[in-house]
């Protein structure tokens, strides 16, 4: 039996596929999210298939304290991390003015500070392995602005810049930190996001979660620093590199506009 991995948002979608996957290879499984029934009923699937430990935390990582208490409980219970994968995390959709502020902070908080606020925090124990793996989630939204998507874009190209600085300090340690894009994935995003309207042309380019999570798994091992899964998902975020970004904001902006309200 390995060590652990700890893997937040994992009730659900990517995170709930990377879980599975890693317990096919023999981790043990530290589960968070906010959604205690379906915690308690993967981990039960985990023990029961995969012969693993999964133990389970429900925290909602967008308040201040959820970071810490993760911590706490990991140290309480000596823990041994090898794998920290930041995956929770959500979007609005809608015009900048006309979302709440509440929800776009609030998605702020968990799209940014409890990504930083936990990688801070559990750094100690990753290194006290002989290798160890970080995996921050953020979305190819991260390497373009996003009209209608302002803040989400925001927040994933903070994850994205953070992930490569981190990556480089820690270059000559025993923590390897990978940062994974994923294109449009079938999973809740689309429904929390609002972006119901847009779920017909959503549906001809998502990828299947499994394979998103397969994708991550082997960049994440293999120390890459960006792994986007998907040739267009890819092919996409390197191509805004060499085109003129208001010509990117008026195309994206056009397929991504908000009903008037």
């Amino acid at each position: 039996m390995k060590n652990y991995a700890l893997v937040t948002g994992a009730s659900s979608g990517i995170g709930r596929e990377i879980a599975l996957q890693l317990a096919r290879l023999g981790y043990s499984l530290l589960l968070v999210s906010r959604n205690d029934a379906e915690l308690a009923e993967l981990a039960a699937f985990i023990e029961k298939e995969h012969q693993v430990k999964a133990l389970w935390l429900a925290a909602d990582l967008s308040t201040t304290i959820a970071p810490q208490q993760v911590a706490d409980w990991c140290e309480y219970g000596s823990f041994k991390i090898e794998i920290l994968i930041n995956n929770a995390g959500y979007g609005l959709w809608g015009n900048f003015e006309d979302l709440s502020l509440e929800g776009q902070l609030n998605m702020i908080n968990l799209n940014i500070d409890a990504q930083v606020a936990l990688t801070h925090l559990l750094l100690p124990i990753l290194k006290k392995e002989p290798q160890a793996y970080i995996l921050n989630v953020a979305s190819t939204a991260a390497y373009q602005a996003i009209p209608t998507l302002a803040v989400y874009a925001a927040t994933k190209s903070f994850i994205l810049s953070f992930s490569r600085a981190l990556n480089f300090e820690l270059k000559d340690t025993v923590v390897s930190v990978s940062c994974l894009s994923p294109g449009p994935t079938d999973t809740h995003f689309t429904r929390r996001a609002g972006l119901d309207a847009l779920k017909e042309l959503a549906d001809k380019f998502n990828m299947l979660p499994a394979i998103v999570a397969k994708a991550a798994i082997h960049g994440m091992f293999n120390k890459k620093i960006e792994i986007i899964p998907g040739f267009l998902n890819a092919a996409g975020a390197r191509l805004v590199l060499f085109l003129p970004k208001r010509l990117i904001e008026k195309i994206i902006g056009s397929v991504y506009k908000a009903p008037k309200r």
